[in-house]
């Protein structure tokens, strides 16, 4: 089993890696290797939209909500996951139009809030792209550690180098493209696991209630998930890359919308599997891991098709990444060489990787890159609007920071406590830091927003595309 194991990670790999050095586009100058600007169709643009945001993490952390808090949570974070791709279908396409020539969010924030805004912006997009990277290779090491012999800490540095060299090669271009195939090959998948758990619905004793005493409210852990999974991925710069490369703002609008439809469905789907855990009465362990628990009680063919279903999510997230950290160097540098821009695609994933050897905790890497990001999402939200001012965007964002930490600290009164509290102990999702980084930033930022007496921004409701 393990030399089969071994072959089929590999073939996968080289397969990706063919396909996206067919892709490159060797005369092509940096603008095109990080937009591949007004080229993709609304069905590319919607697998794209699958495969870079679905990653191994769908098959850790849904499946462990679904498991303790049932579905209520699930589609909590489901609707997180799909959300963002809503906001780009109504607003990508006014966007495109003000900003034809954009590559990045951080270059939405310098037009409308000057470059204080920007570079604090870059750098929650930064750290949050990094810990997504991190997780992800972190989730492919812990897959095949789970489900195989071969070492984990190989199948790393293997995705990695794989997708480094169709991506520092083809850019953009080379990430779409295998994001077309694997978001097939992700759906194929998903479909035979899901086929292969069929049988347990059958289970006697199968039992839908939740346990008598949860490990936190559902609906509570469900709005958690939605602010923080929403505000992460507007800070996603895959997604605002892949903004500029739809053909028309027709194309975005429909890909977005596919999108949205193909994610909420696959992540209602994976965190079902926790529910179905659940239900069955399975030992899914401590820290609970429902999906491979229901790999055990399954035959043992399935574990080569979920092996390389993990290994497939990882790619088609760690590609986009890859691209999106260079792209936003390349943004804010715009003299920077096509070669500068592939050796710092390079060079940005070496710390990723030695983070990812550690094996630290998958949800815990997100939930703290989720909780930067809601620090600033309001903001960032608000740059939509031409009434918000300069000093209303900064003022919101340093609230964000400190509503991060205000409920905690208020209720303990320990500043130690609320810090220990906002990294996420234990990797569960808790309500207050998110909800008091929201709470502060949108009151601030309208306060000011209303005794400002700045110029009016760009008024984006009339640039219609």
């Amino acid at each position: 089993m393990t030399a089969l194991t071994w072959a089929a990670l590999a073939a996968t790999l080289l397969g990706f890696i063919g396909i996206g050095l067919y892709a490159r586009a060797p005369s092509a100058g940096v603008d095109d290797y990080v937009t591949a600007r007004n080229s993709q169709g609304a069905l590319a643009l919607g697998l794209s939209f699958l495969a870079s945001g679905m990653g191994g993490w769908i098959l850790f952390a849904p499946p462990e909500v679904g498991v303790g808090l049932g579905w209520i949570a699930v589609a909590g974070y489901a609707a997180g996951s799909a959300l963002p791709f809503v906001v780009f279908a109504l607003f990508g396409a006014r966007l495109r139009r003000l900003m034809p020539q954009g590559r990045s969010i951080a270059e939405f924030m310098r037009l409308r809030f000057g470059a204080g805004m920007e570079r604090w912006v870059l750098t929650l997009s930064v750290l949050y792209m990094l810990c997504f990277v991190t997780a992800e290779l972190t989730a492919a090491g812990a897959i095949v550690n789970m489900l195989t012999d071969v070492d984990g800490r190989v199948v790393i540095v293997g995705v990695a180098l794989a997708t480094l060299v169709y991506t520092a090669w083809g850019g953009l271009r080379a990430s779409m493209l295998t994001d077309r195939w694997q978001a097939w090959l992700l759906l194929a998948l998903l479909a035979i696991v899901s086929f292969a758990v069929t049988p347990l619905l059958q289970r006697p004793g199968l039992s839908w209630q939740l346990p008598s005493a949860p490990a936190a409210n559902p609906w509570a852990v469900a709005l958690t998930l939605l602010i923080a999974v929403t505000a992460s991925n507007l800070f996603h710069q895959g997604y605002w890359q892949r903004m500029w490369s739809a053909r028309s703002g027709q194309a975005l609008r429909a890909g977005a919308a596919v999108g949205a439809a193909a994610t909420l469905l696959m992540v209602l789907l994976v965190g079902g599997f926790g529910v179905l855990a659940a239900a069955a009465g399975l030992d899914v362990g401590s820290p609970p891991l429902p999906f491979f628990a229901l790999l055990h009680a399954l035959p043992a063919w399935l574990v080569l098709p979920a092996v390389l279903l993990g290994v497939t999510l990882v790619a088609s997230s760690v590609d986009t990444l890859e691209n999106a950290l260079a792209s936003l160097a390349v943004a804010q540098r715009p003299t920077l060489s096509l070669a500068s821009a592939r050796w710092l695609t390079v060079l940005l994933m070496i710390p990723a990787i030695l983070v990812a050897l550690q094996g630290y905790s998958v949800l815990r890497l997100f939930l703290i890159a989720d909780l930067l990001c809601a620090t600033a999402v309001v903001p960032l939200l608000m740059g939509l609007s031409p009434r918000t001012t300069r000093a209303a965007a900064l003022a919101s964002a340093g609230a964000g920071v400190a509503g991060a930490f205000l409920p905690t600290w208020l209720s303990t009164g320990s500043l130690a406590a609320a810090l220990h509290a906002a990294s996420f102990p234990g990797a569960v999702p808790t309500l207050a830091p998110f909800a008091g980084a929201l709470a502060a930033s949108a009151v601030v930022g309208a306060v000011i927003t209303a005794l400002s007496r700045e110029p009016r921004g760009p008024d984006l409701a009339r640039a219609a595309d």
